[in-house]
């Protein structure tokens, strides 16, 4: 799957790792109550922070769509010993896009606007420059959020340093101090290919916002977060003094402190998420269970296929990498910020996935190692091989 800095791109666990209904909602997915061992020896789990330098990392696994196991193991922050929770946040980093792209399908269902209606139609407060690049065919929401759309900023948000100016939206697509960043601008015809964009992404947040008139943080508590039950979430930048001791802080790839205790990103709907591995496991849990027609809480299942259809060029989906592995069908994303690296993958049909969050920068490599583990441990189908074809039945 997917991830990055803010929303590069690595290798990982056989994935490249790097959206008002009526009626009642159905209650939250439940946390569990940790178990002190899991389907991995706590042994092995110490192995591999040591072996990658990483202070901490937390864990959730899904079985039978249900949140089976859940443990955090090691240090939130080396300068005052704190211990990782089940409740500990982490930055989540480009995971942030496909929990922020079922906000923009939900606003869809919604009938805000539709997911192949030119973008600059939604946008009220800036526009795209578009050029020749548009004269055939325009930039929509469906583009922006598969990666499609020809913007050519790439991936990778640095954040700001805490209290330091932030940027508004406009400014950072426009490149304009105090953005660190330089403008989102199209470098090809929408649809013409494949190019991660953190940009695009960020151009589909200010038109949800344009669209719905409220701020971003909010739209996504009310409509995805809350709902889900996803309490120990927030994209609130910066993060509320009253969540800042359940945050992690950020390392090193040596597993150093940083200087900071983390970075800010006004980019949110790319990159903006703090949140743990047990709310993430809620997420896809409600994915998993509102695809099998199970769950409404947030979309119906017609507007939550748009999350795991790719869109007919490159690996996306409206928000999630869609691959094939082994024998299954599985959609997920990947995220590395400054300090913070995360991996999160779940079955199309099977009912199983897990989340895997860390504090440290050399964090996915030990993320792909856990993620193999419990494929082996709950012995997921990534591990079958295909079955022999033959030509009829044998006489």
């Amino acid at each position: 799957m997917y991830r990055g800095t803010g929303g590069g791109i690595a290798r990982g666990t056989g994935l490249q790792t790097e959206f008002s209904m009526p009626g009642p909602r159905p209650a939250a997915t439940p946390a569990p109550a940790p178990r002190p061992r899991g389907p991995i020896d706590p042994e092995v789990i110490a192995a591999l922070l040591k072996k990658y330098e990483v202070p901490a990392v937390s864990i959730a696994v899904i079985k039978d769509f249900k949140i089976d196991w859940a443990q955090g193991y090691g240090i939130s922050d080396l300068e005052t010993d704190a211990r990782v929770g089940v409740e500990t946040m982490f930055q989540a980093a480009s995971i942030s896009k496909p929990v922020a792209a079922m906000a923009s399908i939900r606003a869809v269902q919604e009938g805000k606007f539709t997911l192949d209606q030119d973008v600059n139609t939604i946008l009220k407060t800036w526009k795209l420059p578009g050029g020749d690049y548009t004269k055939d065919r325009p930039v929509t929401p469906r583009a922006l959020m598969s990666h499609t759309s020809g913007t050519g900023d790439g991936f990778g948000f640095p954040g700001y340093a805490p209290n330091t100016p932030l940027p508004t939206v406009p400014q950072l697509l426009d490149g304009v101090p105090p953005s660190n960043g330089r403008a989102v601008r199209l470098e090809r015809a929408p649809l013409t290919g494949f190019k991660y964009s953190g940009g695009a992404v960020t151009i589909q947040q200010l038109a949800l916002t344009d669209a719905i008139g409220k701020p971003f943080a909010q739209i996504a508590r009310d409509w995805v977060l809350g709902p889900i039950g996803m309490t120990n979430s927030t994209f609130e930048q910066p993060l509320p003094a009253a969540r800042e001791k359940q945050a992690a802080r950020a390392h090193s790839g040596t597993g150093a402190r940083m200087g900071d205790p983390w970075h800010v990103y006004p980019e949110l709907a790319a990159a903006g998420l703090w949140t743990t591995p047990t709310d993430l496991a809620k997420f896809l849990i409600d994915v998993q269970t509102t695809l099998g027609g199970k769950s409404t809480r947030v979309l119906s299942r017609t507007s939550m296929l748009e999350m795991v259809t790719p869109v007919g060029v490159g690996p996306f989906a409206v928000g999630f990498a869609i691959e094939r592995q082994g024998e299954g069908w599985y959609f997920g994303h990947g995220g590395s910020n400054w300090g913070f690296e995360c991996y999160m993958t779940a079955h199309r049909l099977k009912g199983y996935g897990a989340v895997v969050m860390t504090n440290g920068d050399a964090g996915g490599a030990l993320a792909q190692e856990v993620t193999r583990e419990i494929q082996q441990a709950y012995a997921w189908d990534v591990l079958d091989k295909p079955i022999p074809q033959t030509y009829g039945p044998e006489k």
